[in-house]
């Protein structure tokens, strides 16, 4: 199966490095809880209230840093570590992180009150507690695990772009590097502006249970470079050198636009629920829907379609995608198809907590005049 998956090379390992790789999620994700804890980091406060006080929580932010410090480390192999190892690891590390992520779990969701949810097995996937920190706000759990997480996704990527690099030498696949530079990009871009995401989705109504934990840790972690499982493998695809260029411009160019729409959506967001009265960029003035003490943006961005930022993360992956050059191996799309199914669920159970938050009438008027959930004039 493994070869027809063309994925064999991924378990070459002996057993004890087998074992190592089991364990190498919790050694990595203990280190970076070290760093996180450490290093200096700076308070921003977000959307979601402490019901204690009544004003915004506040978190201690220092992803950039974090990120800086294990690339570094990484990349000079401090630990002895060859820069190989994640990639060669692939396998066995999301199975180990799989396992860290159930441990997680149970600590996180039966560590506590059991709170409204009485079902357990409701309870370790949806979770009951919607924040979780220590050391007196020092630490904050679901911070910590975004930054974990996009951590690994880069160290991943760049560690493929290793093994693929030393595998065909002069052969190797251009587009193998700049997936690997995209990814890490796409990272650099998420702990740069790390205070804009505590005004979104997964901060305001995720709960810590297996599936945010194991989502963070697992899947953001190690599958996201899943279509560099099947991908590192393969040569360069041997075009022309004009549609080569055309192949790589191209695939940074539609990265830009992805990213420019993501990014600019999230802003606009960030701005009206820090400061409503302003124009973002001074340009988008920030028409609204009056809903009691709340207000729904309808303007720039958010006057295109409901969830536009989503179609800004769809480009992003099929940039990503696209930039392997091998345009009919199932490999290069996997994470393209995931991407559009989870933000597609994500919408449709956004709209449903934004009736409760809304009311019905006022999301109904915003309906009415923002048609379109992702894709304007098409979906």
């Amino acid at each position: 199966m493994v070869e027809f998956l063309g994925i064999s090379h991924l378990f070459e390992l002996s057993r004890a490095e087998a074992i190592a790789g089991l364990l190498t999620p919790l050694l990595v994700f203990g280190a970076l809880f070290l760093l996180q804890v450490v290093l200096p980091g700076k308070r921003f406060s977000g959307y979601v209230h402490d019901p204690a006080t009544g004003k915004p929580r506040t978190y201690r932010l220092n992803g950039l840093l974090v990120f800086a410090v294990a690339l570094v480390v990484w990349a000079l192999e401090l630990t002895g570590m060859p820069r190989n190892w994640f990639y060669r690891s692939l396998v066995y590390a999301a199975l180990g992180s799989t396992v860290l992520s159930g441990i997680v779990t149970l600590v996180a969701v039966f560590g506590k009150r059991q709170g409204r949810v009485k079902n357990p097995l409701l309870a370790l996937w949806n979770g009951r507690d919607l924040e979780l920190s220590f050391f007196k706000g020092h630490f904050d759990v679901k911070m910590y695990l975004y930054v974990a997480g996009g951590t690994m996704v880069a160290l991943n990527a760049l560690s493929g772009a290793v093994y693929h690099h030393e595998l065909f030498g002069g052969d190797a696949n251009p587009g193998v590097f700049l997936y690997a530079i995209l990814m890490t990009v796409f990272i650099v871009d998420y702990f740069v502006f790390e205070r804009v995401h505590l005004f979104t989705y997964d901060l305001i109504y995720e709960k810590l249970g297996f599936k945010l934990i194991w989502g963070c840790l697992g899947v953001y972690g190690w599958l996201y470079v899943l279509p560099l499982w099947g991908m590192a493998v393969h040569p360069t695809p041997g075009f022309p050198s004009l549609w080569t260029s055309v192949w790589l411009i191209g695939s940074v160019a539609l990265f830009i636009v992805g990213w420019s729409i993501a990014r600019g959506a999230n802003m606009q967001k960030y701005y009206f629920k820090r400061w409503p009265e302003r124009r973002f960029l001074g340009i988008l003035e920030p028409d609204h829907i009056e809903a009691g003490e709340r207000k729904i943006l309808c303007s720039g961005y958010w006057g295109v379609a409901r969830h536009f930022n989503y179609l800004g993360e769809w480009l992003l992956a099929l940039a990503a995608a696209v930039a392997f050059g091998y345009f009919t191996n199932p490999w290069a799309w996997i994470y393209v198809v995931f991407i559009v199914l989870l933000l597609i669920f994500r919408q449709r159970l956004d709209d449903k907590y934004c009736v409760a938050k809304y009311g019905v009438d006022r999301w109904a008027e915003y309906r009415n005049r923002v048609k379109y959930r992702i894709i304007p004039g098409v979906y």
